[in-house]
């Protein structure tokens, strides 16, 4: 089950006006009546700032536009398409995904929600150095600047050339746009300096899990030093991910289902998950930036789904399996092919809906049946799907206060890092690392390589985000990513009542016709028009 942890700690602060854990604390004066001017004196109040600086995390699935960090990249590449109703639906998605990305019609909320998130990143290491004193005002400007390294890390993969600040602004609250290159060098250095210091814990306390770690700090800097291709750190970039393995506090789940289920967040393969929370949720219609859930198992939830058969019944609610939402995020026919005979993974991280009807009827009795909208594959992305009761406690709009957890690193990208960073420097241990992923898929080892190593990040982390960046580190993505995209359903079968099925399961067409083909100018997105315009002209827009 989900534990108290720190957003868990947002929600109260929200009920009570504060985190202090003392006991006076409920007759603690609320934040909002207190000077501002030496407030943060003592480790509960810089808590309350840490509060402040995750929140933001919470905020890029619906802020200013929807935008799903992991439905926004894998739309980037050849895994996930956008879907909805059509390319007029969450239409700045599609121009991303079709590489005509306008700078009016873009992701801008989640450019303000990675800024919120610095400046307040900012201000944790600030108040943690007005109150706190030794180990513990290290341990909280760890946590400080490794939450500001992954904020930049946002904003850096997806546009690159971008405004670098790591004091906060003063008026005319301006930075200077630093090349893509420049951001690189200052935050490595930095997250360099954090690790070495070995500030953080490698793994938080049971009731802490969503903060920062020593961990998460490596694999956000391997995530830096492998996507920019430095080779100069690649060792040192291996040491850490070695660090996590040998610290024995992280592990592979026997269970791939048990990452993706909600009786088992925050289980040992996790290292860092934006972490949502259903129970006393507030996010609602216009009102993103408040504590709860995600809307992400909405967005990508198979619509039209019905069950009406023996025991599973969507009208009464009785043990219906999942529960629909409104078709985004098709995953392509390729990716569900690419995975090997006998792995493990590809029906549980992938839902084809034409077996799973076949599969009820055999096994259940359930007659199962869904709509299919723009791009329909008929195969959807089973991981981040919503289960009955995902959304139990929520106060305001259940759409946006599911209880699923994104996943940003877990063990197994540890063991693939490590694998290609191994690999790349002649350290024989990349076989092991590689073997290890695949053991757990049911799979026999496999000469690791890079393109096998590639390959076997493709369906690991199919729909976590992992894909397009791969590929553009890699090399590989003018190659895999050419004009249009795979194949959609042109016809499905059906389900009679009486167990028979009607029609045939057709391929054919493209999947993004409007698509063009990549190109290394595609690398960024454009940076958001507005943005552009609020600084007077001190940023230039990415060629693109």
């Amino acid at each position: 089950m989900k534990k108290m942890n720190l957003y868990s700690l947002a929600a109260l602060a929200l009920m009570l006006g504060t985190t202090s854990c003392g006991d006076n604390f409920l007759t603690e004066e609320p934040a909002s009546k207190l000077p501002l001017d030496g407030y943060y004196n003592s480790e509960s109040r810089v808590l309350e700032a840490a509060v402040a600086a995750y929140h933001p995390m919470q905020w890029f699935d619906y802020f200013g536009g929807w935008a799903p960090l992991n439905l926004v990249w894998d739309s980037m590449a050849d895994d996930v398409y956008v879907g909805g109703g059509s390319t007029t639906d969450q239409s700045q998605i599609h121009l991303i995904s079709q590489y005509k990305s306008d700078p009016r019609n873009n992701i801008d909320g989640a450019w303000t929600t990675a800024y919120s998130g610095i400046n307040r990143s900012i201000r944790l290491i600030d108040d943690a150095e007005e109150a706190l004193k030794g180990s513990l005002k290290a341990q909280y400007q760890g946590e400080g600047r490794t939450l500001r390294a992954w904020y930049y890390l946002v904003l850096w993969k997806t546009w690159g050339n971008i405004p670098l600040y790591m004091e906060n602004l003063v008026f005319p609250y301006i930075a200077e746009q630093k090349s893509a290159d420049e951001v690189y060098t200052t935050i490595v250095a930095d997250l360099e300096e954090v690790l070495d210091s070995k500030a953080l814990p490698m793994k938080q306390p049971s009731g802490m899990e969503g903060r920062m770690t020593h961990a998460a700090a490596a694999m956000i800097y391997a995530d830096y030093v492998m996507y920019q291709g430095d080779q100069s750190r690649y060792g040192k970039a291996l040491g850490y991910m070695e660090d996590i393995i040998k610290s024995g506090q992280y592990r592979l789940v026997a269970d791939y289902d048990q990452l993706f289920d909600l009786e088992h967040e925050w289980n040992s393969e996790i290292i860092l998950d934006v972490n949502y929370i259903s129970k006393g949720g507030k996010r609602d219609w216009g009102a993103a930036n408040t504590t709860g859930g995600t809307v992400l198992p909405a967005m990508i939830g198979i619509d039209g789904l019905n069950y009406n058969g023996t025991g599973k019944d969507i009208v009464t609610g009785a043990s219906t399996e999942f529960v629909g939402g409104w078709g985004f995020g098709a995953v392509s026919k390729e990716v569900y092919d690419a995975f090997e005979e006998g792995d493990l993974r590809r029906d549980l991280a992938l839902l084809n809906m034409d077996k799973y009807m076949e599969d009820e009827w055999n096994n259940e009795g359930v007659r199962v049946s869904y709509g299919g909208r723009y791009q329909n594959t008929g195969i959807f992305l089973r991981k981040y799907l919503g289960r009955p009761g995902g959304t139990e406690g929520a106060l305001a709009a259940t759409d946006l206060n599911w209880d699923n957890n994104l996943h940003l690193y877990r063990y197994a990208e540890t063991l693939l890092n490590a694998a290609e960073l191994a690999l790349a420097i002649g350290d024989a241990s990349a076989q092991d690392y590689f073997d290890q992923v695949r053991s757990r898929a049911g799979l026999p080892s496999k000469t690791v390589s890079i393109d096998n190593i590639i390959a076997e990040r493709r369906v690991e982390f199919v729909g976590e985000g992992k894909r397009y960046f791969d590929l553009v580190r890699t090399g590989k993505a003018a190659a895999t990513l050419k004009a249009g995209a795979g194949v959609v359903l042109q016809s499905k079968r059906t389900l009679n009542e009486n167990g028979t099925f009607e029609g045939t399961c057709t391929w054919g067409g493209t999947a993004i016709p409007e698509r063009e083909g990549w190109t290394e100018s595609k690398k960024y997105l454009p940076i958001p028009q507005s943005e552009i315009e609020a600084a007077h002209g001190t940023i230039i827009q990415n060629p693109y």
